[in-house]
């Protein structure tokens, strides 16, 4: 019987673990007969440069006993009000070994013992982590359609009636982003959203809803990292809000395919994202283990930073 270690990825593993996230990835859309999603792994490096910076030491990977070598990895983000998981991923040559319910496992330890939900985004296509995660006690929550728009280089040829309360968010925003999340959502994670406002790296955008009022009705996040491109994290009210947040957003990737999650059941909103040339292209689950707040609007997760 082979044995694997489950630690810490130390820093000198950064660069394998992002190998991993691409070959993982790819290996699993070619087989299912769909084009690659990494085009190499410099483009997955985001993933680790993004996590270490929110919740340094917070991914995990399996080595193998004998070699060394990672069998698989997976992310993980504690959060004042759940534990986020993060991209999981195996190796190919270590498909079926149990490596993803040993990486879960570990993970679940983690939130129970700071006695918190675990959230999560996983494919509605991909059963193998459809049937992990429900296993493990995770529960389906709201089904997305994953949608992406070709951005021409002259931007989208469209407006909204609410783009006068779109505008440009700065850290003076943070306080009703976050708050806005709990009502809608039931999840707070401030760091997320300071991370996103600050924009270190360069290829964050925030743009937030206000009413006549000034009451803050929405925001929606966006990412240009060509690993990564798009839409969201975000949350609204009302489909009208969101879409007029999604617009906003979608006009800052001019020449770029970014792709969004939207609600299925959240039918104005669908409507107006195939009225602007939207494309469906997989489905996602949010899935939560433990206590869920039930949505009180319109919330769009992401993959990075996952938080269902």
């Amino acid at each position: 019987m082979e044995s694997f270690e489950v630690r810490p990825m130390q820093p000198a593993e950064r660069l394998e673990v992002a190998e991993l996230i691409c070959v993982s990835t790819n290996v699993w859309y070619q087989t299912h007969g769909r084009s690659r999603i990494f085009p190499s792994p410099d483009a997955a490096e985001v993933f680790c440069d993004v996590y270490e910076t929110l919740d340094p030491g917070c991914c995990l990977v399996a080595a193998h006993g004998r070699t060394g070598r990672l069998a698989g990895s997976c992310f993980y983000h504690p959060r004042p009000t759940h534990v986020s998981l993060g991209i999981m991923n195996v190796h190919p040559n270590y498909f079926g070994r149990g490596i993803a319910r040993r990486l879960l496992a570990t993970i679940l330890d983690i939130a129970d013992a700071q006695h918190k939900p675990t959230r999560l985004v996983s494919s509605a296509m991909n059963l193998d982590s459809f049937s992990l995660y429900t296993r493990a006690g995770f529960v389906p929550q709201t089904p997305y359609q994953d949608m992406y728009v070709s951005v021409p280089a002259e931007g989208l040829p469209f407006q909204h009636d609410h783009d006068r309360f779109v505008r440009e968010a700065t850290l003076s925003d943070l306080a009703d982003i976050v708050a806005l999340e709990m009502e809608v959502a039931g999840i707070r994670r401030d760091g997320d959203f300071r991370y996103f406002l600050e924009n270190a790296p360069g290829f964050w955008h925030v743009s937030v809803y206000r009413d006549d009022a000034g009451t803050m009705q929405g925001f929606m996040a966006s990412s240009a990292h060509p690993g990564c491109n798009m839409i969201g994290p975000g949350a609204a009210r009302t489909p009208e809000q969101a879409a007029a947040l999604v617009l906003a957003e979608l006009q800052r990737h001019r020449g770029r395919t970014p792709v969004f999650l939207v609600p299925v059941q959240c039918g104005p909103l669908v409507a107006a994202m195939y009225r602007w040339g939207a494309v469906n292209c997989e489905t996602h689950f949010s899935q939560i283990r433990g206590h869920a707040q039930p949505l009180r609007g319109i919330h769009m997760p992401t993959f990075l930073p996952e938080t269902s």
